[in-house]
């Protein structure tokens, strides 16, 4: 059995999900995998960081934060400030960058797995913003320092979209994606079908956790954008950032349009399109009225679902129910799994 150092770089909801399940799976890893781990760092954004090569008590860990403390507490020796630094010193044969997002550049977490590339290990992450404003150097990068950069986590949550484009569909060439991906809009729409207005369906959405204070990045549709960015970068082999896609939110869906909706026998959804026009790649993200002979007619609340199009399979769907930190660290346990077999 091989025994792997692992850095966590972001401890908040999905890093403290992630960890939790290290725990769970523990022994399942240990004894069907043959894969051993050690945490040897954890860094936060407000509650401090911790470095400790002998390793960190990942429970103590969770029990400090959970109770707002901090993990300084945690460390052996200065862990620094710095994020790069912080990698550089972790000691880690695998990172798991789960920082926030950026839309316009995806930094600093472009630069956070560049390092940890360069260094030799293995990075794994559940932010967009590498994979559409790097994609292709940092997979070659990897290559060049034998490890790997996997982001299963990126789209929809821990479900295997690119692990089912990477694993079994080989020689396949995808002329279109579509799909709803944004779970917080689905679920915002399904609660003003059952006669809630936009302002209650988000204040519900922001009390259950699934839409931030500030919601415009999933209502004014940047989320699906950059997520449609990060498939057709991958899938469709062509470099793609959210500025070029044609973005529509969902601010302007009525009572009366989703009343107006019914009525046809339809439902608005905020759809995702990529699509292959001559020798150029193109993508919209707008609401739709879809009916009952497209797929995402019958995704309700958070389920979102993506059809991949190609030449050997035709149209390919994949969906997936009641997404959360967890099914989202799952995503980064079967990474991780992946990235040292």
């Amino acid at each position: 059995m091989k025994k792997y150092k692992l850095a966590l770089l972001g401890f908040g909801n999905v890093g403290q999900a992630f960890a939790r399940l290290l725990l769970r799976k523990e022994e399942t890893l240990r004894k069907d995998y043959r894969i051993g781990f050690t945490v040897t760092a954890v860094a936060t954004g407000s509650k401090g960081r911790a470095i400790d090569p002998a390793g960190i008590d990942l429970k103590a860990a969770l029990a400090l934060v959970e109770a707002g403390n901090s993990l300084d507490v945690l460390s052996s020796q200065p862990a620094p400030a710095d994020n790069l630094d912080f990698i550089l010193n972790s000691g880690a044969d695998v990172l798991f960058e789960n920082t926030p997002v950026s839309y316009a550049d995806g930094q600093p977490a472009l630069n956070h797995i560049r390092a940890a590339l360069s260094a030799g290990m293995h990075a794994i992450t559940a932010n967009k913003g590498p994979v559409v404003h790097g994609y292709h150097a940092l997979k070659q990068l990897a290559a060049e320092n034998k490890a790997r950069f996997l982001f299963e986590s990126t789209v929809m949550d821990g479900a295997p979209v690119f692990g089912t484009y990477r694993e079994t569909l080989p020689t396949a060439e995808v002329s279109a994606i579509r799909g709803v991906l944004n779970s917080t809009t689905n679920l915002i729409l399904t609660r003003m079908e059952g006669g809630e207005s936009f302002d209650e369906a988000v204040a519900y959405a922001q009390s259950i956790g699934i839409a931030e204070t500030d919601p415009s990045g999933d209502v004014d549709g940047w989320d699906a954008s950059i997520k449609i960015s990060a498939l057709i970068t991958v899938m469709m082999g062509v470099p793609f950032t959210p500025d070029r896609v044609e973005r529509t939110g969902i601010r302007g869906i009525t009572p009366e349009k989703i009343a107006a909706a019914r009525a046809e026998g339809k439902r608005w959804k905020l759809v995702c399109s990529a699509w292959k026009e001559e020798d150029e790649i193109k993508a919209r993200v707008q609401p739709d009225m879809v009916g009952p002979e497209n797929p995402a007619f019958s995704v309700d609340g958070t389920t979102s679902i993506v059809t991949v199009v190609s030449d050997v399979l035709g149209d390919l769907s994949l969906i997936e129910t009641n997404p959360s930190p967890d099914t989202t660290a799952y995503g980064l346990l079967a990474d991780f799994i992946n990235a040292v077999r």
